[in-house]
């Protein structure tokens, strides 16, 4: 029976694998281009002149959008009630930073951690206590609830992993970002017409972040009000130093050309710094693969014909 449970295990596990990556592709995809394909439905509907029934159209809708968004949100709001609210606020915190509030929201995070969790903690449990193998009951439980404690981060994980792509990406686009707002600005053009320019020129994150402080602007918000949410959106430290020099060039009256002048020639400073100090990490990461890769290759290549002369020869057969 052990021998079959094995190959049982190991396929349902690539099946929720399977399907965990899925749920994440899926969850990936822009909420507007959902609601988009439900008002295209609705007018190919309208179009055509037959009576619009809504269970028609909900059941054209992909299985994903039926079925696993509204378990997968049911069963992270069941999770949500226990869970206290300054690890929601955090969930929050970091989806907003990750640039993903409007497709994942944090009963998603929640249930994919417990799911997670589960599934990897459940799994090594059953291969080490059904397997060939008769482990100890007190270590399997112990290596199931590390496994647990793994999966139980691992959405968390990749968050961070998201949010630290996204601000190297705005860090990488800051510099140039502030060199064509210092030309606009010194052209003439108000703060906000150049951060329209800068929306124009280029699709990154900081261009969307610049879009968007626009568009809050334009529904009534004050600038530095929009700006400093940008900067706590993105959390990182370099655009918060920009957002508050323009701050306190408004409140002050000092001239603004001036300072994203100054701040222009920070950030090309930084971004060197930067690298030079990448160009001297490269020699200290380069020694795991030397030491793991590199050397055994070389020591195998070099050492192997004389180690085998030394065997055939009458040396060799003194210790046979």
């Amino acid at each position: 029976m052990a021998q079959f449970l094995i190959p049982i295990l190991i396929i349902i596990g690539v099946v929720v694998i399977i399907a965990i990556v899925l749920v994440i592709v899926g969850l990936r995809s822009p909420e507007e281009d959902r609601d988009q394909l439900i008002l295209d439905r609705l007018e190919e509907f309208a179009q055509s002149g037959e009576e619009v029934d809504l269970e028609k159209i909900e059941l054209s809708q992909p299985f994903r959008d039926r079925v696993i968004y509204p378990l997968a949100r049911s069963l992270g709001d069941f999770a949500a009630r226990f869970t206290p609210q300054n690890a929601l606020g955090s969930i929050s915190k970091k989806l907003e930073q990750s640039g993903l509030p409007t497709v994942i929201d944090p009963s998603l995070i929640l249930f994919l951690q417990f799911f997670a969790a589960i599934f990897f903690g459940g799994a090594v449990f059953l291969v080490l206590h059904f397997g060939p193998t008769h482990w100890p009951t007190g270590r399997v439980l112990i290596l199931s609830l590390v496994l647990g404690l793994i999966g139980f981060f691992f959405p968390q994980l990749w968050l961070g992993s998201l949010i630290s792509k996204r601000q190297k990406e705005v860090r990488k686009a800051l510099p140039d970002a502030l060199d064509l707002l210092t030309i606009c600005v010194e052209a003439g053009l108000g703060f906000d017409a150049a951060m329209g320019h800068v929306t124009q020129k280029w699709n990154t994150e900081l261009s969307m972040a610049f879009n968007r402080v626009l568009q809050e602007i334009q529904l009534g918000k004050l600038r530095r009000e929009a700006l400093r949410d940008m900067a706590e959106r993105i959390g990182l430290s370099e655009l918060t130093s920009f957002v508050a020099a323009v701050i306190q060039s408004e409140q002050l009256g000092v001239s603004l050309a001036k300072v994203l002048h100054i701040q222009a020639d920070q950030m090309r400073v930084k971004r060197r710094q930067r690298a030079e100090e990448e160009a001297h990490k490269a020699p200290v990461k380069m020694l795991i693969p030397m030491a793991l890769l590199i050397f055994p290759s070389l020591i195998i290549v070099l050492i192997t014909p004389a180690a085998l002369r030394l065997v055939q020869s009458t040396l060799g057969g003194m210790f046979r």
